[in-house]
């Protein structure tokens, strides 16, 4: 098959796969001449500081063992399937990068022969790059759940993040349309990078000279939508997955339905705006103090899909609020609709030299319409009158728009 042709296919086929953010990765490898995670070049993902990684992003290959009823690579789909070698995943990883077209490659693949065979031809791509072409860009593998330890850790001296995907949020999903696949499998193989990651910490401390092994962690990735589990579940799961193998991230990719689809499967996809509120909401467990509990507050455990789920918690929570930016401490301005972490953090400074009054929040570019009836400032603010009124939730409301991936949480300006 023409190379061009495979190329459309497997491309294609990784798009499904969100886990495509490069945090931690810095600059060029020690000893490497070519590639670095530096650079700016097409706009495919960020890290969090802000910096612009491009990815090329595919599939080794779409062919798969496993009939997961939910993905449209499964043995039972009816697509077109291609194959790369290893030799020509390396080639088009150099040739996209010498054209400045990319900065890194993002690799996964569907379960072929077996989950060892499998696992051993995506470190051959990493390993070719590093030791054979000297590559010091970002690499991003995928991890095959099951795969033994010792691939496992090799994987992790070639790439720069891996992951495994969780798939489902729950065991009873798994069993319903993924049967092949077994949670504990998937955590077991989570469990096995942070141990490498601990044992690395610990040799660092202690002085040793130690190998890089996945400098910028794991993450994993949850379809959401294809079964009835509500945001609370898909909520708990991530914050276990945050605290027993501190990944880096839970992505949430919203199903899509495709042709010929299992009848267990829904026939449209959920809302995107689903999607979008997850996000906020990991946002909130990850960086705002919140848990889930607090979070999922609507009787159907679902979250609210027309006010972010900050806002959502403080209409529930009225008797914490108003807020003095000026005396509050950190954890209270946190809880504030409207104002983000950095802005937080502007202020703690800001207020050591003068009280801040609703058009210095305003120039900090907090979103004013959310916040106000929130907090009190060194100046009167008329606003606080709306705090008790039974149609605050319509009037803070932000103006329905295409989301953004956490515009109205974080407050303008922030990312």
């Amino acid at each position: 098959m023409d190379l061009r042709i495979k190329l459309t296919i497997l491309a294609d086929a990784a798009k499904y796969d969100a886990s495509c953010a490069s945090s931690g990765s810095k600059g060029r490898r020690e000893g490497t001449t070519l590639g670095s995670t530096e650079g700016m070049g097409i706009c495919h993902s960020y890290t969090p500081d802000g910096r612009c990684i491009s990815l090329l992003k595919i599939l080794l290959t779409n062919y798969c063992i496993y009939d997961c009823h939910f993905c449209v690579n499964r043995v039972t789909s009816d697509i077109p399937r291609a194959r790369f070698t290893v030799e020509e995943v390396v080639r088009l990883t150099l040739d996209f990068y010498k054209r400045n077209y990319i900065e890194g490659l993002f690799l996964s693949s569907g379960i072929i022969q077996s989950v060892e065979y499998t696992m051993e031809q995506l470190i051959a791509v990493a390993r070719t790059l590093r030791r054979d072409h000297g590559f010091g860009g970002y690499i991003h593998l995928k991890l095959i759940p099951g795969a033994s330890e010792e691939l496992i850790h090799e994987a992790g001296l070639w790439a720069d993040r891996l992951s495994a995907n969780i798939e489902l949020p729950t065991q009873a999903d798994l069993q319903r349309l993924a049967p092949d696949k077994k949670q504990e499998a998937i955590v077991g193989t989570m469990d096995e990078v942070r141990e490498r990651l601990e044992e690395i910490r610990a040799d660092q401390k202690a002085g040793l000279r130690v190998p890089r092994f996945a400098p910028a962690g794991q993450s994993t990735q949850m379809v959401i939508g294809a079964t009835p589990t509500p945001d609370r579940d898909i909520l708990q799961t991530a914050a276990a997955l945050y605290q027993r193998q501190r990944l880096r991230r839970v992505y949430y990719s919203a199903y899509s339905p495709t042709p010929h689809a299992d009848a267990r499967l829904p026939g449209q996809p959920p809302p995107l705006m689903r999607e979008h509120r997850l996000y906020q909401a990991d946002w909130l467990l990850r960086f705002y103090g919140f848990d889930v509990h607090e979070i999922a507050t609507e009787p159907t455990g679902n979250l609210a899909l027309d006010i972010d789920p900050k806002l959502a918690w403080a209409l529930v929570h009225r008797e914490q609020f108003p807020v003095d930016v000026n005396t509050a401490p950190r954890e209270l301005l946190l809880r504030i609709p409207g104002v983000g972490v950095r802005n937080v953090d502007r202020i703690l400074r800001i207020r050591k030299h003068h009280r801040l009054t609703s058009d210095d929040l305003r120039r900090l570019r907090v979103v004013w319409r959310t916040a106000a009836p929130f907090v009190v400032t060194a100046d009167s603010n008329p606003e606080l009158r709306l705090l008790d009124r039974v149609d605050l939730r319509r009037r803070v409301r932000q103006k329905p728009t295409t989301p953004g991936l956490f515009d109205d949480l974080l407050t303008e300006g922030e990312t």
